[in-house]
């Protein structure tokens, strides 16, 4: 930990700052039950999210993109989901403290988000307004767990890898981290639990947000 210094945290957006699970649900279900297939669970939506929306609905479209009317499905969530992504999302408890607390000592941040770009750079604006800069799933960008949007995070900010810790709350986060050169916090609010993350490789564990501060501040005092 003695080499690096650390001036930079980029967040996974769903299920590490906001919690988006009803809405995803709900726009999920809309499309399912427009296409007369059947609805499924806010347990499953949870296993399901993580990869981005078009795998989400590959996983909740019975044949996944095999079904022919995938792409009808797949239309009619985004349609909804652009007009109803903000309808019950909201910033989990401790998650503004978190990120004005940030920015007061002195740290720049980012989100690298999965979820559509435009649903990405309304949330951010709309509950962020202590997070520098925004990247979701762009044309020519491969998603996570490719590291091309926590490197264009970084260049956007003008700061190196070396300087930047990466928190999410999934397994696609820990690869993504991994193959930025990144290390990762892992957070227990958000839609997966702790085994299945230490199972994933998962060693920086945090149960609410505050405590990202006190992970910081112990990095810091081993340099």
């Amino acid at each position: 930990m003695s080499d690096r210094k650390i001036t930079t945290v980029i967040f996974d957006l769903d299920g590490t700052l906001l919690d988006t699970l009803e809405d995803l649900k709900n726009a999920t279900n809309h499309a399912l039950r427009v296409c007369g297939m059947p609805e499924r669970t806010r347990g499953e939506i949870r296993q399901f999210v993580g990869n981005g929306v078009r795998n989400l609905m590959i996983r909740a479209v019975p044949q996944g993109e095999e079904n022919p009317v995938f792409e009808q499905a797949f239309a009619a969530f985004k349609q909804y989901y652009g007009e109803h992504c903000n309808d019950t999302t909201r910033a989990y408890d401790g998650i503004p403290a978190l990120l004005q607390e940030l920015k007061n000592a002195g740290y720049v941040m980012a989100i690298a988000s999965n979820k559509i770009d435009s649903a990405v750079q309304d949330l951010n604006a709309r509950y962020f307004p202590q997070v520098d800069v925004a990247i979701g799933d762009r044309e020519n960008l491969e998603r996570k767990p490719a590291p091309d949007s926590v490197l264009l995070a970084l260049e956007k900010l003008g700061r190196r890898r070396e300087e930047a810790i990466y928190v999410g709350d999934s397994d696609v986060d820990l690869a993504t981290a991994q193959n930025a050169g990144l290390p990762c916090i892992s957070v227990l609010w958000g839609f997966r639990d702790r085994a299945f993350l230490e199972a994933h490789g998962a060693k920086t564990f945090v149960e609410k947000p505050l405590e990202i501060l006190d992970v910081l501040s112990a990095w810091h005092s081993m340099e």
